[in-house]
C-alpha cells in the first residue's frame, strides 16, 4: 500500500486544496483524490511539481508500507 502524505505537508504550511492547485497547475480534482487518499495512480508530472511545490523528496510525499 502506498500512503499519500500530501494533507500532512498542506497542513503544515496551512495551506487549502485551492491554494495547491493555483500554485502547481494540477487539476483540482488530483490533488483532492490525494489529499484524502482516493487516487489509484498519480502522473509523473504531478509527483514533480508537488515535490518541486513543497520542497521535498519523494519519499516525503508518498511511503510504502506493507
Amino acid at each position: 500500500m502506498i500512503k499519500c502524505h500530501l494533507s500532512r505537508l498542506m497542513g503544515e504550511k496551512k495551506l487549502k486544496i485551492a491554494d495547491v492547485t493555483r500554485e502547481t497547475g494540477i487539476n483540482r480534482g488530483t490533488i483532492t483524490r490525494l489529499y484524502h487518499e482516493s487516487a489509484e495512480r498519480v502522473d509523473l508530472d504531478v509527483m514533480s511539481k508537488l515535490c518541486a511545490f513543497f520542497e521535498c523528496e519523494l519519499g516525503e510525499l508518498f511511503e510504502y508500507i506493507e
